[in-house]
This record gives structure tokens, C-alpha cells and sequence, in this order.
């Protein structure tokens, strides 16, 4: 973790956890928008090498993961690499407004943008919100992550509501690039009581498991 690389946006006395979350995530796009193509296909690549020797995902045989946006850690050679072993993997498919669904992963060729800003998405049938319930371990995006576990989205609250949906105790292994890693102690997350907290942090360089 670089502290000199990572923003953290000053919280006067009046500003709000939605004013200072929104700060955090303009910051962090703006950041991995810089990223250049070649440095990002590099980490999709080690990031493979990492997530296959987190024990949980090594294990898995049903998987829910998710189709990286343009700007986010990608996410297609990690679902080749976990296809190739065997694993069944879920993707999100968005419906309207925060509707929440999964569809099977069947290739990187099935995957298709539905509207401009999405994420692809599987051509499947839709599973409904309770497939989530099915998998092993799911693997989540994430804008930041700090080292007690507290995950920073997209903000639409999406995955919040998801992952209501999985079975107690399923581990959650979020992806982030190695600056969007935070020291809970000097440089803690802004977080509310809704907000799901995960259990593993995957950089391109290693996994950390978090909050204990």
C-alpha cells in the first residue's frame, strides 16, 4: 500500500458519509482512468496468479464473480482461468431500477453490453436473485477496501441488496488495485450499517484476509 497514491478526501464537520463517499469515488475513477490498456491487461493477468491460491476460491465449485466494467480490475482471463478448471460461475444480470439477478457464465464470446454503462452481461436465462445462494464464495467489485473489511461500491447499492440473497457465512473476495487498499487505522473507509462488509482483499500483487 502506498499511502502518497491513495486519496483521502478531507471530512470537515459538515460533510455527510454520502458527500465524503462520492469524493472517494470521483478520485478513484479519475485514477483508474489514467490506468493505461497495457498496465491494466498486466494486472488481469497476476491477478489470476493470486486469486487461484486464495483457499476459498481454490475449493469452489460454484462461484459468483462479476464482468468487469472498462475501467475496473479485469475480470475476464480470472472467469477463463475459473471456467477452465471446472468451476460454475454466476455473473450479474441487471434489471430495472436496483432489480437484482444471475445468469450462468457460458464465455467471454456470450457477454454483451445491454445498455451503455453496463457491465456485460450472459445471454442465459435470468436465475433469479436467490441463485446467489447457491455459490461457494463470491467474488465482488469494489472501488476501495479497507483492512477491517469495509468496501467502498459503485454507489448504487446494488450488491448490498445481492448479497442479502447468499447463505450466511459465504466468503466474500473483493478486487482492487494495490493503492485502493487502506489501513483501517490511519486512513478508515466512510461506511454506514448497510453496508456489507467482505472477508478477503485481492490485489494484483496478493490477498489479504480482512478484519481480524
Amino acid at each position: 500500500m502506498s499511502a502518497a497514491a491513495q486519496p483521502y478526501p478531507h471530512v470537515s464537520d459538515g460533510s455527510s458519509i454520502t458527500e465524503v463517499k462520492d469524493e472517494f469515488r470521483a478520485a478513484i475513477r479519475a485514477t483508474r482512468r489514467a490506468r493505461s490498456p497495457r498496465l491494466r491487461a498486466a494486472a488481469a493477468d497476476a491477478f489470476v496468479d493470486v486469486v487461484e491460491t486464495i483457499p476459498a476460491l481454490a475449493d469452489a465449485g460454484v462461484i459468483a464473480a462479476y464482468s468487469a466494467r472498462p475501467t475496473e480490475p479485469d475480470t475476464g482471463p480470472l472467469l477463463d482461468a475459473l471456467a477452465a478448471r471446472g468451476a460454475r460461475v454466476l455473473l450479474p444480470v441487471l434489471g430495472a431500477g436496483l432489480q437484482r439477478d444471475w445468469a450462468w457464465f457460458a464465455g467471454r464470446h456470450d457477454l454483451l453490453e445491454r445498455a451503455p454503462g453496463r457491465p456485460p452481461e450472459p445471454s442465459g436465462p435470468p436465475l433469479g436473485p436467490d441463485a446467489i445462494a447457491e455459490v461457494d464464495v463470491i467474488v465482488a467489485p469494489a472501488l476501495a477496501v479497507d483492512t477491517a473489511g469495509n468496501r467502498l461500491g459503485q454507489g448504487g447499492g446494488w450488491y448490498d441488496r445481492a448479497l442479502a440473497h447468499a447463505r450466511p457465512g459465504t466468503p466474500i473476495v473483493a478486487l482492487v488495485f494495490a493503492e485502493e487498499l487502506y489501513d483501517a487505522e490511519t486512513r478508515p473507509l466512510p461506511h454506514e450499517p448497510h453496508d456489507r462488509t467482505v472477508d478477503i482483499v485481492a490485489t494484483p500483487e496478493r490477498w489479504v484476509r480482512l478484519g481480524g
